[in-house]
């Protein structure tokens, strides 16, 4: 199991942004130097907790700070975005990372943000598909271009100067183009499907019980299976709360306490997925009655915390739940105390992860 890392920050109201943007970058550089894989950003336009307005300028600032991770927008929102502007800035971003570059979709879950954009009424799941087959149209064809759509053309003809090089819409270094991921945050989601007929892979969300995670491993191997390609484990990425300690009552306090960064980022998305009519992801079961619900329950339930063998057993634990998988995204949440959330990355990729792999290799070599 590989060890990578997803952030869709989420900080204290009031909290400095320049030091909240400072955080956030050193947690990517740290995991970085610990040997994570790959690391992705999301973005929000309209959150003063989500602080992160653009996941590409945000990766374009760890370019030079990062040396073997592969950094992804976690997401690019496409609804809000000019697929010209998409197709440009990330065929640029993958250039200046010489192709240590993974491109993350999304419709944009933020309401405010669709609103602010002028969508918030509008079919997203359409817009979305929309813009994004006109992103890949111009990287796989040539200008003059004239891709008509519902919601976006983009047309170059008459300004179109070929022997001056003008009229060129750029084309990313990674062809046909990186690699595509999805967020996966409904159960039974059917965008899974869809997203492996077209070769993409994805990422089941941290805010989701592990019966909902379970439910897009068949999701995946249906549309795998109408495209006629094997569905790898290898290729579906989990992101997970967790936090290591070097001992249990540092670890559960920075959890779950009162004042607990991880406390306070599932009672911001509690907050707005309740009022989006989408309680339904913290829930056990579909018929649960949405009282039963609580913040509660959600941090019980979602986060991973405890020392370095409780935290191994308990990532075996939630494995065995959901099924097999190829990456483990580590979410990242506010440094309330720097020291301790630097701590846990270390611990994790250090003394966690070796102990979950040797387990993993061990019941491979057994069931052989």
């Amino acid at each position: 199991m590989k060890l990578g890392f997803f952030t869709m920050p989420i900080h204290p109201l009031g909290k400095d942004w320049r030091m909240s943007l400072r955080e956030d970058r050193e947690a990517f550089i740290l995991a970085d130097e610990l040997g994570f894989a790959e690391g992705y950003a999301g973005e929000h336009a309209t959150d003063q907790a989500e602080n992160i307005t653009s996941c590409t300028i945000f990766i374009a600032s760890l370019i030079h700070a990062t040396k073997r991770m592969k950094l992804g927008t976690g997401t690019v929102n496409m609804p809000n975005s000019h697929p010209a502007a998409v197709a440009a800035e990330i065929a640029m971003l993958d250039h200046m990372l010489d192709g240590r570059f993974i491109f993350g979709i999304s419709p944009g879950g933020l309401l405010s943000d669709a609103e602010v954009f002028g969508n918030l009424d509008a079919n997203r799941n359409e817009m979305f598909l929309e813009c994004i087959n006109q992103v890949l149209a111009i990287w796989d064809g040539e200008p003059p271009y004239n891709l008509r759509g519902k919601y976006w053309t983009v047309v170059c003809e008459k300004q179109f100067m070929p022997e001056i090089g003008q009229g060129f819409l750029p084309k990313p270094l990674q062809r046909p183009h990186p690699p595509i991921v999805v967020t996966a945050v409904a159960p039974f989601s059917k965008g899974v499907t869809e997203a492996a007929a077209r070769g993409w892979e994805p990422i089941s969300a941290n805010f989701l019980m592990p019966q909902w995670v379970r439910s897009h491993w068949p999701k995946y191997v249906e549309g795998c299976e109408r495209a006629g390609r094997p569905a790898d484990p290898a290729n579906w990425r989990v992101a997970k709360s967790i936090f290591v300690a070097d001992d249990d009552k540092t670890a559960r306090a920075y959890a779950t306490d009162p004042d607990s960064p991880y406390r306070f980022y599932y009672k911001q998305l509690f907050t707005k997925l309740k009022a989006n009519g989408r309680i339904e992801l913290f829930k056990t079961h579909r018929d649960q009655p949405d009282d039963e619900v609580t913040l509660d329950s959600i941090v019980d339930q979602l986060i991973i915390y405890g020392t370095p063998n409780k935290v191994a057993n308990d990532i075996l634990a939630y494995r065995e739940k959901v099924g097999d998988f190829g990456t483990l995204l580590y979410a990242g949440k506010d440094w309330a105390d720097p020291a301790l959330g630097k701590r846990s990355m270390v611990l994790l990729a250090e003394q966690v992860m070796p102990k979950v792999n040797a387990a993993i290799g061990s019941a491979a070599q057994a069931a052989e």
